[in-house]
């Protein structure tokens, strides 16, 4: 059975590492955790894969030690089901956080702590800002700082509001697990609305806020293909 234990625990750890492979090299990870802990995950994939290589090839010279002894391996055949989830994670990878978490999550409190931000620029180009920073300002002295200056924001579609929709990006620590949803509310679409989910850049007007939630006035809305960063 000890023999049976350590092969089954040598195989898991063998294809943990080698999930951690596979989600830097495909570039998945991005979908948990912070670009630059990339390469932090390849040195701790093969750490892992190492230590599960060494596991296995002792559990199988104890084997053969015990069958030369003519000792009876025997073994919980059970724990090796514990492979069967992680081995389902080297062919499929879960999805990045979307919309039904923004609806069931508790989203960013951007009037907690927010600095005293100097007035935009009154004119130039749409000044690009993170969703996190718009809330800030917008409730900072009633969105004085914005100056009437057109800005650019980037995030997913988190359904429809209204006659508009709710963009939404996660700020995360660390990783997706402690990630909650900033949102701001999109209006003055002359196009349709965006589908759920799909990663768009929309260029606009702060225009007040909607309870918690700061408006932006849009004057474009142009879709694009998810960020390689989609956290804040």
């Amino acid at each position: 059975m000890v023999v049976a234990l350590k092969a089954a625990g040598g195989a898991i750890s063998l294809l943990v590492g080698a999930v951690l492979l596979r989600l830097t090299v495909t570039g998945t990870y991005r979908r948990y955790v912070r670009v630059k802990m990339g390469p932090w995950l390849a040195i701790a994939g093969v750490v892992v894969v190492v230590l599960g290589v060494v596991a296995l090839i002792r559990a199988i010279r104890h084997e053969r030690v015990s069958d030369a002894h003519g000792h009876e391996p025997g073994g919980d055949r059970v724990g090796w089901l514990l492979l069967a989830p992680i081995a389902a994670l080297l062919l499929v990878a879960p999805p990045t956080l979307g919309s039904y978490g923004v609806e069931r999550a508790a989203t960013v409190d951007i009037r907690a702590g927010a600095p005293v931000f100097a007035p935009l620029p009154a004119k130039g180009p749409p000044v690009p800002m993170s969703l996190l920073e718009f809330g800030q300002r917008a409730f900072e002295h009633e969105g004085a700082s914005f100056n009437g200056t057109s800005v650019r924001l980037t995030g997913f579609v988190a359904g429809r509001d209204g006659d508009g929709f709710r963009l939404a990006r996660y700020q995360i620590a660390c990783c997706a697990a402690d990630a909650v949803p900033v949102v701001v509310r999109v209006v003055g679409i002359q196009s349709g609305i965006p589908s759920r989910d799909g990663w768009v850049t929309v260029t606009g007007r702060f225009e007040g806020a909607s309870g918690d939630i700061p408006v932006l006035a849009a004057s474009t809305v142009s879709p694009i293909t998810p960020p390689e960063e989609p956290f804040e």
